[in-house]
């Protein structure tokens, strides 16, 4: 009986050493697989931050000519404002950054000069700037139009007149059913956009956040307070 407990007491230990080793074992290689999980994760957080960065840099040495084009126009004050459209149009990159050669009515990337790109790039937003105040919209709006096209100034007036996304998807449902051939997202129906086609939804949203970007990145006086405002 005696020997039977002591065998019964011996193997709960054996069991409980066991486990003990199994928690260590399971901790051990939980670490481990946490550790290599945080580094990858730095690792992609710095070439995000690296990529944003570069970007940043391509869009900051055209704002000196950003702000000296709308001097002329007298929006200089949107300096910033202008320079996130860069960064959601093309970071700065290529010969059309401001990507404006279709509000030429010329297809995508025919300018191939910085300089003009800028230039028909404010002469755009100026022109969306002054018609939203014509019609008295809000300036999610205005910067929706910029990649939308002055026809959404007119919805958003008829309907409210404050941009929200549920509006860019009714204006872009519109659009897209009078060309469904065209704007499909190239077929891809896992794109976000899809099945609003026309233009991108979330573009003023985008273009904010980007302003929030450059505003902490190249700290100057470029009237980004009053270019905050705006939103």
């Amino acid at each position: 009986m005696k020997y039977n407990k002591k065998k019964s007491k011996k193997k709960k230990q054996v069991q409980r050493n066991f486990n003990l080793v199994l928690l260590l074992f399971t901790l051990f290689v939980g670490f481990i697989l946490f550790d290599r999980f945080f580094d990858l994760y730095h690792q992609r957080v710095q070439t995000i931050n690296l990529d944003v960065n570069n970007s940043i840099g391509e869009v900051a040495k055209y704002t000196p000519i950003i702000e000296e084009e709308l001097k002329k126009v007298g929006l200089d004050e949107h300096t910033i404002t202008v320079s996130a459209l860069m960064m959601q149009e093309s970071r700065g990159r290529g010969g059309d950054p401001m990507q404006a050669s279709e509000s030429l009515g010329l297809a995508p990337n025919t300018i191939q000069d910085p300089q003009q790109s800028i230039q028909q790039g404010v002469k755009y937003f100026q022109r969306a700037v002054t018609y939203g105040n014509q019609k008295q919209v809000d300036f999610p709006t205005v910067i929706q139009a910029y990649n939308m096209g002055i026809g959404y100034i007119d919805f958003v007036a008829i309907n409210g007149g404050k941009h929200s996304e549920g509006l860019a998807k009714k204006f872009s449902m519109m659009q897209v059913e009078k060309n469904p051939q065209i704007y499909n997202c190239g077929g891809d129906k896992n794109n976000f956009r899809y099945p609003y086609c026309y233009g991108d939804f979330t573009y003023s949203t985008k273009v904010a956040q980007h302003m929030e970007t450059i505003t902490v990145s190249i700290p100057a006086d470029l009237g980004e307070s009053m270019t905050k405002r705006s939103f």
